[in-house]
């Protein structure tokens, strides 16, 4: 496992486009899955008269998720390619589990979009390219689904014509476009997922296996301090506190001395282990789990971030962000506290300056001190969270200096933190 380059992919997408389908197919192909456990889900799904979501079930294992047939929460599986392991993390494509799917692709290396060849890009198709690319994914792969079921069946026309709307989507949030692969794929059937189809005998490609190969792998970003912001804290008996996350930046060794912010406590490592196997030290990318010497469990919580004691973790009084307006029924204005989400925390921010809107284009400033913001602006603006938070400039640490905003069920806006004024007492 360690001699093999980490990388955590995202797979995003619309609703029922099947994206949890391709996870599982992927899982299923590259054997990370047992063939029982496929054939217990098709069971189980055929009798609940959803006969072809097994694929999707292997990631759903929550038993409320299977009633609803929609993936809730952001899972993590893992599964290995010739080059890479790969913790997969299938990020919610249905509208009310957006904040999940936030905090899933905040902590993506890349990010896989699952396009229906039949429907193309929709709403939330485009809300979460946008999001991606805000939240600073830079690789993206682009899987053309359902080929199976265009008309006629594996038709390059539909191919091409969903090919065509995505490049359009993806030219307008400035990616790359020629740096991003386009696959036809059927997930459920199979088809140029892990193994070329002879039902793409016009498709010269790679498959999606060969595709995610050629990623590249992220700087690992071990000359700068540990950050660790904390999914979850547990108590194992016999070991004691456990809190869990993702390494971002630094490296997490035993016996170091750790404070976590905002909470203020301090500790000392005694075991890191990742996917049930303990380890000397945790690099940037790793999700692990790790115990700490005198802490209880009440000490910390999910939003804090873990640092070493020299180089503590902001925590701001307020601090200056360059937002992106995606989706905002009104205007923002000043006094507007939506909820930010940041790494792992979600804390109500209030917007105090509305500073300059931008040109996106070209950066240029657009209008000074403007009276609000409307959806498709960008702009710099001055916030201040209602409670203490964790947040750092994002050209020092890029994983803890994106955000997201949220508000009515929705993300209104997304962005990069520019400037920090440190909270004192």
């Amino acid at each position: 496992m360690a001699n093999k380059p980490h990388l955590n992919l995202v797979f995003i997408g619309h609703v029922d486009h099947g994206k949890s389908t391709l996870v599982g197919r992927m899982l299923y192909n590259t054997k990370s899955i047992d063939q029982y456990l496929i054939e217990k889900y098709k069971k189980e799904a055929e009798e609940k008269g959803k006969a072809t979501f097994e694929f999707a079930w292997v990631m759903d294992n929550l038993k409320e998720e299977r009633e609803r047939g929609v993936t809730i929460d952001v899972s993590h599986r893992r599964f290995d390619t010739q080059k890479y392991y790969f913790t997969i993390i299938d990020a919610p494509g249905h509208r009310d589990f957006v904040k999940n799917m936030i905090t899933g692709t905040s902590q993506a290396d890349a990010a896989v979009l699952v396009v229906d060849a039949g429907k193309g890009p929709e709403a939330q198709t485009k809300e979460h390219v946008f999001l991606a690319r805000t939240l600073g994914v830079t690789q993206l792969v682009v899987a053309v689904n359902k080929m199976d079921s265009t008309q006629p069946p594996f038709s390059q026309e539909a191919f091409e014509k969903t090919k065509k709307a995505v490049t359009d989507l993806l030219k307008s949030v400035r990616y790359k476009v020629e740096e991003v692969p386009f696959i036809p794929v059927s997930a459920y059937k199979g088809d140029n997922t892990t193994e070329a189809s002879a039902n793409l005998p016009w498709y010269k490609g790679d498959t999606l296996l060969q595709t995610l190969d050629k990623l590249k792998e992220p700087p690992k970003v071990t000359d700068k301090p540990l950050r660790l912001p904390i999914q979850d804290v547990y108590t194992i008996t016999g070991i004691g506190t456990v809190p869990v996350g993702r390494v971002e930046t630094g490296i997490l060794k035993k016996d170091m001395k750790i404070v976590f912010m905002p909470a203020n406590k301090t500790g000392e490592v005694k075991s890191i282990e990742m996917h049930h196997e303990p380890m000397e030290a945790a690099y940037p990318g790793d999700n692990v789990g790790f115990n700490v010497r005198g802490l209880a469990k009440t000490d910390i919580k999910r939003g804090d971030v873990a640092g070493p004691v020299d180089s503590v973790p902001t925590v701001a009084k307020s601090f200056v962000g360059q937002i992106a307006v995606l989706n905002h029924p009104s205007v923002i204005t000043i006094g507007y506290t939506p909820v930010f989400h940041c790494h792992t925390s979600q804390i109500a921010c209030t917007f105090t300056e509305l500073q300059k809107k931008i040109d996106p284009g070209t950066g240029g400033v657009k209008e000074d001190k403007p009276q609000f913001l409307k959806t498709g602006d960008v702009a710099f603006v001055k916030i201040e969270p209602t409670k203490p938070m964790v947040i750092e400039k994002a050209s020092e640490f890029p994983q803890l200096g994106r955000f997201a905003i949220r508000d009515m069920g929705q993300t209104v806006a997304a962005g990069v933190c520019v400037e920090v004024e440190k909270r004192t007492a």
